[in-house]
């Protein structure tokens, strides 16, 4: 199998600050994670960045994910960020809050082969969305306060990316900055209690609950995912969310009948990747 390296492109909304050596080799059982999650994680050096291949692998300890035709979705390779000279990488020992020096857009993760790029999200320029198209996603009667509250605790810019695969699934994900991390772990958007638009009530995501319990995966603290709670109604949906020091991500996957484990747990821990 052919690893891509394909590098992210520079943007020009990046901070002028300055790389510093990668993060540690041994951050989070990196290896042993994207094994537990059938994705590749290949390092190879790219000046004063590393290279990640994220694509489909030959198999996987994963429940459900034994052969390659799995369901999973297939990935460019995107790359770390290269940051300017000096700058830390997010929880090195000299950024243990975890702040990322890199333009939003070199964080999200790209869309798989065979999608559509999501039409109906608004971009603005770089993959910006404004703080209301962010709240279109929750229900009316909570988007007054929850737009207060960026207001009031350090947020900085959201940025997303969405696509629609051939079988329907839709796929949108936001990263939200704030001024530390200490105002991610303050959002309560995203979580049990989340008011998402046209869903009743949303729980645990019993699948992802069984497979950390019987594969005992690296470090997941930072992951939570939920589905939405029966009765479900002519569209499914499944949402995500990962804290990564000062960025909040937000994923979320609706799809009529019903969203499929496996990707969908792909696409969140590969995003997770990327914010570590």
């Amino acid at each position: 199998m052919t690893e891509q390296t394909t590098a992210v492109p520079e943007t020009t909304g990046a901070p002028a600050v300055t790389p510093a050596p990668p993060a540690p080799k041994g951050r989070r059982g990196l290896r042993a994670l994207l094994r537990w999650t059938a994705a590749v994680l290949a390092f190879a050096a790219a000046g004063t960045g590393a290279a990640y291949g994220i694509t489909r692998a030959e198999r996987s300890d994963l429940p459900g994910l034994s052969t390659r035709d799995d369901g999973r979705w297939t990935y460019p390779a995107v790359a770390k960020p290269t940051l300017a000279p000096g700058a830390a990488q997010p929880f090195a020992p000299d950024n243990k809050d975890g702040i990322h020096y890199a333009a939003l857009t070199q964080l999200l993760l790209p869309a798989p082969e065979g999608s559509a790029p999501d039409t109906g999200l608004k971009l603005e320029k770089d993959q910006a969305v404004t703080v209301d198209t962010f709240l279109e996603e929750y229900e009316p009667t909570v988007r007054a306060k929850m737009k207060q509250g960026f207001t009031d605790d350090g947020l900085r810019q959201i940025a997303a990316r969405g696509w629609t695969m051939p079988d329907g699934t839709r796929t949108r994900v936001y990263l939200l900055r704030f001024h530390s991390s200490g105002f991610v772990d303050a959002f309560e958007g995203c979580g049990i209690n989340m008011n998402l638009n046209g869903i009743n009530r949303i729980e645990g995501d019993s699948d992802w609950s069984k497979a950390k319990n019987e594969q005992d995966p690296p470090d997941l603290a930072d992951v939570s995912l939920f589905t939405e709670a029966a009765p479900v109604g002519d569209e499914d949906l499944k949402a995500g969310c990962v804290k990564g020091g000062d960025i909040q991500a937000v994923v979320l996957q609706t799809r009529r009948g019903k969203v499929a484990a496996v990707p969908f747990h792909q696409t969140v821990i590969l995003q997770d990747q990327l914010l570590h």
